[in-house]
């Protein structure tokens, strides 16, 4: 007799509303730059609250919530690994336990239409502060800046744009009185009521009062700016690199200016000048001469030794007689980047911390500098473009434009770079100013208060370009609000659904034991 052949385990197949969580999740990766199919990330959150459904077990509801978080997050974060791969890895799982967290707290029943946008929001709002001082991008809000509803950020920011997107997606899929077609397929017992239609009601209000919502106003003052890409390799780490290399590359570019161009100012991007102290060293002397030729300040971006083995990463204003007039140092640290939060216990673990060896001395001071002729211009460092708390630091200390000095050269592709283009979009927007980026390698740009993108360069070229950008004064209601008013009204909506749900389980059990 042939011998029976041993039978191989069955490998279970994963469920429809598995799969739709995690095709869910990669529509809203897909909605990201630099792919920026923004309507892809309501049909992503419809898709993961037809997986939902209205009453999922706490484990399914977990489950689900972390596919979703996965198909999101592993994509939209992927620039991590050029930082660090076990980081990356631990963080996109992390957040997206997060957000498996809040699919198992969320209250089940009609409520949840309310319920699940206002706490997958605060889950947004805590990665942009937590861990290791927050880490927003791959962020809803990202996705969004290119896309209709974008003005809602002059009221409430990112927190109050994400909310705007998870609402109408939830609310589209959830328990509305016209139920789509699809999501009745897949629940046989889906229902209408007045939750969605209510809750797509505040959003048309929120977009309605975006569109009257002040903006600031212009000075009827402007500067003709040059901002400045030396050009080079992407995927270069400082300590591999020669900085006079980097400093003669936008030494290069800056002399293609010239008188004629009429220029008012001259931006340089992030640590173009790695030196122990910037003053009266000769890179300052080679700068100043640039500055003296063209009769014009220059922003330029420096990196100097601080005490105990770390370093300053700051942006000055050389003037045209070669005094240095305004500082300002970075105030957010790129975690990773910029320091090696638990540096003993990574060392101990092999990974590879010799790509940091020193950490950065976090700043403290307002996000500004002050040219000479006492014009006030809002700054933030490179990382701090993607917290919108610093962009409006420096509008509310009379800040009448927005630089965004940045070294993206670290990492390869374009993810990254894309995306901080994105937050420059938002910050734009929510403080009513103009925003200049300017890039060593990619990309360097002039974002327009309205969020458009007037001229960008490519990726490693070298080039100047220029143009004439407004000042601007006054305030928008995010600058005068902040996030916090935003974040508090999410968590009480939260809370309220909370209890009414609740409270309507208790009085079903009553009937029930009647």
């Amino acid at each position: 007799m042939p011998t029976a052949r041993p039978s191989l385990p069955r490998i279970a197949r994963p469920s429809r509303q598995a799969t739709l969580s995690l095709v869910g999740g990669g529509l809203v990766a897909l909605s990201l730059p630099p792919w920026g199919y923004w309507p892809l990330a309501f049909l992503g959150i419809m898709l993961f609250e037809t997986a939902l459904g209205e009453s999922p077990t706490r484990r399914n509801a977990f489950r689900y919530g972390w596919l979703f978080g996965a198909g999101w997050l592993f994509p939209g974060m992927v620039w991590m690994w050029f930082l660090t791969a076990p980081g990356y890895l631990l963080g996109a799982a992390m957040f997206a336990t997060l957000h498996a967290l809040a699919a198992m707290a969320a209250p089940t029943g009609r409520w949840r239409v309310v319920a699940r946008p206002a706490i997958h929001t605060l889950i947004e709002a805590a990665r942009f502060c937590f861990p290791f001082g927050g880490v927003p991008l791959a962020s809803l809000a990202i996705g969004q800046s290119s896309g209709p509803l974008v003005g809602v950020a002059r009221i409430g920011g990112a927190v109050l744009l994400t909310w705007i997107t998870f609402q109408i997606g939830f609310a589209l899929a959830g328990p509305s009185p016209a139920v789509p077609q699809f999501a009745k397929r897949r629940s046989g017992g889906a229902t209408g009521s007045l939750h969605g239609v209510l809750a797509l009601g505040a959003v048309v209000g929120i977009i309605v009062l975006a569109a009257i919502a002040p903006t600031g106003q212009a000075t009827g003052r402007s500067l003709r700016i040059a901002a400045v890409q030396g050009g080079g390799q992407q995927g270069t780490h400082a300590i591999f690199t020669d900085s006079s290399i980097v400093l003669d590359r936008h030494l290069a570019a800056t002399q293609t200016i010239t008188a004629a161009d009429n220029v008012d100012l001259v931006v340089w991007p992030e640590n173009v000048i790695d030196v122990a102290t910037f003053a009266a060293s000769p890179e300052l002397d080679k700068v100043a001469a640039e500055a003296r030729r063209l009769n014009v300040p220059m922003l330029v971006g420096i990196t100097e030794d601080a005490p105990n083995d770390r370093f300053l990463n700051a942006q000055v204003v050389v003037a045209p007689d070669g005094q240095i007039t305004s500082r300002y140092e970075k105030v957010r640290r790129v975690p990773f980047g910029e320091y090696m939060p638990l540096r003993g216990l990574l060392s101990a673990l092999g990974a590879p911390t010799n790509l940091v060896p020193r950490d950065a001395v976090a700043g403290r001071g307002p996000g500004y500098l002050t040219l000479p002729d006492g014009t006030r211009v809002g700054v933030v460092i490179s990382w701090e473009v993607f917290f919108g708390g610093r962009g409006r630091d420096g509008v509310s200390h009379g800040g009448e434009l927005i630089i965004n000095p940045t070294n993206g050269s670290s990492y390869t592709w374009t993810v990254l770079q894309t995306q901080q283009i994105a937050s420059s979009r938002l910050r734009a927007i929510e403080t009513g100013r103009w925003v200049v980026q300017a890039a060593p390698t990619g990309f360097t740009a002039f974002v327009s208060p309205g969020g458009d993108v007037i001229s960008r360069t490519r990726v490693s070229e070298q080039r100047v370009i220029i143009h004439d950008v407004a000042l601007r004064t006054g305030t928008t209601w995010y600058v005068e609000l902040g996030d916090i008013p935003w974040v508090a009204l999410t968590a009480l909506v939260f809370a309220v659904t909370a209890w009414f749900s609740r409270d309507r389980s208790k009085r079903s059990s009553a009937d029930g034991a009647s």
